[in-house]
């Protein structure tokens, strides 16, 4: 996610050496009504963004690629659909100026219970971990992530905030790279226009404290705007986002993002007329 990776869904870069982000990517789950029941079946999700942040002398630059698979079952618990996810993260990077790093990110193994509480309200609970991995420039100890999503998919509408709380099993890697727990909070309102979607997005970041004296905690706050397109089964979705406050990032930053949602499988006897996607009502 290293700065954070559905939904699936991972793992992105921080500004400084010294200091790492939360495993999931701040901003990630944005556009998806993760609140929401899918329809039962089979989906690939495809989230890729490139950023740039304005740190001094030169830009920081990052690329972070979550291809997911999402699996809605037919089954329930406590009268939730039963969801399961898989992401795996790809990351390039260049803090200020330096060559280009990338590697694998960790993977993310994690269950949701989503429930349909009626007029259109969704409110959905993931739990989920992200995998120790080796690759030296990324984030490498195991975590637990928590995810708390409220979603209304009325009216052509998708009004969506979606809570993440994670938990680092170990705060410090071998090298010294400290691992602060953290909270991150991703906020959509879109609205469609036949095939169209469009509607303002936002994001927000904070490292939690962790009792280290030399730490400094980053945090961020995001907004932009987002445009998506159905194309028939196949959705895309873009979006834009700047910083409009940063803490110990080094700069602001400005980051494109391009998702594609693809159902591999879909019951069709669960899925509404005209409803493609992810979910009921969105993004088709």
């Amino acid at each position: 996610m290293t700065r954070r990776t559905l939904a699936v869904l991972l793992s992105c870069v921080a500004a400084g050496p010294a200091y790492a982000g939360s495993a999931a990517q701040p901003g990630q789950t944005i556009g998806l009504p993760v609140g929401a029941q899918l329809p039962v079946g089979l989906y690939f999700v495809d989230t890729s963004s490139f950023g740039v942040r304005d740190t001094a002398p030169l830009s920081s630059e990052s690329n972070v690629n979550l291809p997911t698979f999402a699996w809605a079952t037919p089954w329930t618990l406590f009268n939730a659909r039963l969801q399961f996810f898989f992401t795996q993260p790809v990351v390039a990077s260049s803090t200020r100026g330096a060559p280009y790093n990338s590697g694998i990110g960790q993977p993310l193994l994690a269950g949701q219970l989503a429930w349909n509480l009626g007029n259109d309200i969704g409110v959905s609970y993931l739990f989920g971990g992200y995998l120790p991995i080796e690759t030296q420039f990324l984030t490498q100890s195991a975590s637990l992530s928590h995810r708390f999503a409220i979603s209304y998919t009325g009216n052509d509408w998708n009004i969506t905030a979606n809570l993440l709380y994670g938990l680092f099993l170990d705060t410090r890697s071998p090298s010294g790279t400290l691992y602060p727990d953290y909270i991150n909070l991703d906020l959509t309102m879109t609205k469609k226009f036949g095939k169209w979607q469009v509607g303002p997005v936002a994001f927000a970041s904070t490292d939690l404290p962790t009792g280290v004296a030399s730490e400094r905690p980053q945090g961020q706050i995001a907004v932009g705007g987002l445009v998506g397109y159905n194309f028939g089964p196949v959705n895309l979705q873009a979006y834009v986002t700047r910083d409009v406050v940063e803490r110990n990032y080094g700069g602001h930053e400005t980051r494109g993002w391009l998702r594609a949602i693809v159902p591999l499988y879909q019951d069709k006897g669960e899925a509404a007329p005209n409803r493609t996607t992810v979910t009921r009502r969105q993004s088709q």
